[in-house]
């Protein structure tokens, strides 16, 4: 798997803050997070797991102003760097990109095709899998939550905590979560 993250870059992200962010050859904001890979999803799944780190997809595309604030005012926070860094093995897909991607089920299409197989239609958009991943299922199917669109700083810390937390397999739901963890924050 090709990995070209180094601690160097993470250490420089956390000096520099936003201003170590870059923009790829493919338009899409680059971040010292984000994981180099072939693209096969059970492979990065496995490999998150080697690391005990959770699986996260981040769709997003060329000239997406919503991609840019989640770039700039929410994974820029301290906070947030830091659980992607440390906790989450993040993969960028390109909504409208030729790389090919391997699907949990084996199919392989460009990361458009994949996308629009996906369902989703709406940049950024997030996607988290649980530990294990049934074979023959997509990532679709697979996904135990997903965000689409831009989210505050708040909402997006607690949905990193609760997929940590695994609250997607108990009785509290996201909404729920978050509520609750409002109003510890406001007492």
């Amino acid at each position: 798997m090709r990995n070209f993250i180094t601690p160097f870059a993470v250490f420089l992200f956390f000096v520099t803050g936003a201003s170590a962010l870059e923009m790829g050859d493919d338009g899409l904001h680059k971040a010292p997070w984000m994981r180099d890979t072939f693209k096969d999803m059970s492979e990065d799944l496995a490999e998150a797991e080697a690391e005990g780190k959770r699986l996260m997809v981040l769709v997003e595309q060329r000239g997406c102003l919503y991609c840019k604030k989640m770039h700039e005012d929410v994974f820029s926070q301290d906070e947030i760097a830091r659980m992607l860094s440390e906790d989450f093995f993040v993969v960028q897909v390109n909504m409208f990109g030729d790389v090919d991607v391997t699907d949990f089920d084996g199919t392989t299409l460009p990361e458009k095709d994949m996308v629009r197989k996906w369902g989703l239609l709406f940049t950024p958009t997030i996607l988290f899998f649980p530990i294990d991943v049934d074979e023959g299922v997509s990532a679709a199917a697979a996904a135990v939550a997903s965000m689409p669109g831009a989210f505050s700083k708040s909402t997006t810390l607690d949905l990193l905590n609760w997929i940590l937390a695994e609250g997607y397999s108990g009785e509290e739901t996201f909404q729920k979560y978050h509520a609750r963890m409002i109003g510890e924050r406001s007492n």
